[in-house]
């Protein structure tokens, strides 16, 4: 949940705090220190995490507690970091072999790996204690599978082993908007389930986009994400498939009704430019295209979100 699965790592994942902790570990600030403990919980990916649970939790039908809301959306944020520190823990060996993620504070020597687990064990506890005290079961159930599925079938058992690790283990990273759901409304329905659909089918043209400009380093990690097994020429393949699903999911909460016009006419300007971004990687012979792509579906991701919640505040919405 924390890297909406392996999609959502930044690709350029240096440390903010670089040049504050190349100093002796005696000589480093307590800022630097903060800092590091910071990045290992992913805080860039944990902004959309919570940003998509807020939509959920926002568009559900009936009324929620603000107090109680903003202790559903905390657990959530507390989940998602949890799930990013002990990814960093088991993940550490790869990150070690891959210019993007060496300069993580586990790699990087700044963190003990130990830290990093107890850090993601206790706040993963705590965030699904709190829902479950809080707010209500539901929530702190979903809570809890979308922690465990990311950490052991995702992390521990597909990553390393299939390239399709980033496809089934996409269904963690889709999960935040239905545990905002339940938090108001104690269930599951069809509308959230709508909002998972959309991200579960994101996450793999998002993941394969990165994967095309990182396809060295994952080689020489030894993890078998879709470029390394099958190629550039089938991952485009894939991409554009899995685009075409996404699209078409965008448009299920018009039908369903739990949005509107207002909706529609954006996801359909969203889906256009995605689409744009998907015939240039196919075309392209080098993987320079695949960077503004997986830039743009971070974007798309963010703005369909944003024009849910913009289509329920209009009061001209139809």
């Amino acid at each position: 949940m924390a890297a909406m699965t392996e999609g959502l790592s930044e690709p350029t994942d240096k440390s903010i705090a670089e040049n504050e902790v190349a100093a002796p570990d005696g000589a480093r600030t307590y800022r630097a220190r903060v800092v590091d403990y910071a990045l290992i919980l992913k805080p860039r990916v944990m902004s959309l995490v919570i940003f998509v649970g807020l939509v959920g939790l926002l568009l559900a039908p009936g009324t929620i507690a603000p107090l109680t809301g903003a202790v559903a959306v905390a657990c959530i944020a507390l989940a998602a970091g949890a799930s990013g520190a002990i990814n960093m823990w088991y993940d550490r060996d790869i990150d070690l072999n891959m210019g993007r993620t060496r300069d993580r504070p586990i790699p990087a020597g700044r963190i003990a790996p130990g830290h990093a687990l107890i850090i993601g064990v206790v706040l993963a506890s705590a965030s699904i204690a709190a829902m479950a005290g809080v707010v209500n079961f539901m929530a702190a159930g979903l809570l809890a599978l979308t922690v465990l599925y990311y950490v052991f079938v995702y992390t521990v058992w597909l990553k390393r082993r299939t390239p399709q690790n980033i496809v089934i283990g996409g269904a963690a990273g889709a999960l935040p908007p239905v545990i905002g759901w339940a938090a108001v409304t104690g269930t599951v329905s069809i509308e959230s389930v709508s909002l998972f659909a959309i991200i579960f089918l994101w996450t793999p043209p998002h993941s394969w986009a990165l994967a095309l400009f990182s396809n060295e380093d994952y080689t020489r990690a030894g993890v078998p994400m879709l470029p390394v097994v099958a190629g550039t020429r089938e991952t485009k393949k894939q991409i554009a498939i899995y685009t075409a699903l996404m699209i078409g999911a965008a448009y299920v909460p018009v039908i369903i009704g739990l949005s509107g016009a207002v909706y529609g006419v954006a996801a359909t300007v969203l889906g256009a430019v995605f689409v744009r971004h998907v015939l240039r990687v196919w075309r392209d012979e080098t993987d320079k295209a695949a960077r503004p792509m997986f830039g743009y579906s971070i974007l798309y991701l963010f703005l369909i979100f944003v024009f849910l919640l913009v289509d329920r505040a209009l009061p001209f919405a139809f």
